[in-house]
């Protein structure tokens, strides 16, 4: 069961522009021990996301108090949030739309994420690229095709993830993750602003970073930058920080940027 509009139900108007069109967004948070982890942090991104797509949601503290609610007898689980414009006519014109959908539900949070964390994880380059497209990028909306298919060539991988590039051969991100990586005291994360999502913890992460030791630059790089890169991770709300081993034929050690991290970012 989902909670849709305040309600306990499983089933969404045919006509919801979520179903027609993809016209929304989305965030996925961790729950710990009965609270929304960067509770704010997520409000921000769907407020974000819903002035970039025209969305109008006016009643964003009930929104807040359902997340509340969901979360409050979760030990370790993901609440999933989905803002939608709501139901409208056949067409694209979104004036039709008489209010936004909203979408609130749990699961388990995966279990192989502690593994990965103990174990550091495999990266493998996706034969699928992003395009490009600066109205979008950086914010989570509901058109997640290019990371299902990027999702379905890697599991033909023995990797855990894969490193995704843009249409012009430049690193973005990851499946369903962003992508740090360190050279010195020099810490790199790629450009999304013109493709990829803006993730809640990989702005928590380069907030950190700004009282930390070493200096983090958004760069627009291709993959090979990683050969010389003395460590690389990767991270999202429901990791959140995971170490990795190998990346293309690209080897490193568990290094000092991840166990700065990782007690930071929990």
């Amino acid at each position: 069961m989902h909670l849709i509009n305040g309600q306990w139900q499983s089933r969404i108007d045919v006509n919801d522009r979520a179903v027609q069109f993809g016209d929304g967004c989305f965030t996925t948070a961790r729950v710990v021990a009965g609270k929304v982890r960067y509770p704010q942090a997520h409000l921000e991104r769907l407020q974000h996301a819903c002035e970039a797509l025209l969305i109008t949601l006016t009643d964003w503290q009930a929104l807040e108090q359902e997340m509340a609610q969901l979360a409050r007898e979760v030990t370790d689980g993901v609440l999933k949030i989905i803002l939608s414009r709501g139901a409208g006519g056949r067409g694209y014109n979104p004036l039709t739309c008489t209010a936004p959908t909203r979408i609130l539900s749990l699961s388990p949070r995966p279990t192989f994420y502690d593994a990965w964390r103990e174990q550091g994880i495999c990266l493998a380059l996706s034969p699928i690229r992003l395009g490009y497209n600066p109205m979008l990028a950086g914010i989570k909306h509901l058109n997640r095709l290019e990371q299902v298919l990027i999702r379905s060539r890697l599991e033909q991988t023995d990797a855990q993830e894969a490193l995704v590039l843009g249409s012009d051969g430049r690193l973005v991100e990851c499946c369903a993750a962003n992508l740090f990586w360190r050279k010195g005291r020099q810490v790199f994360t790629p450009y999304v602003d013109q493709a990829g999502v803006n993730g809640t913890m990989r702005q928590h992460i380069m907030a950190c970073l700004e009282k930390s030791p070493w200096h983090c630059e958004e760069v627009a790089e291709g993959p090979e930058t990683l050969a010389n890169a003395d460590e690389v991770i990767i991270c999202n709300a429901l990791m959140p920080v995971i170490p990795v081993r190998q990346a293309q034929a690209w080897h490193y050690d568990i290094g000092a940027l991840y166990h700065y991290l990782a007690p930071l970012c929990e």
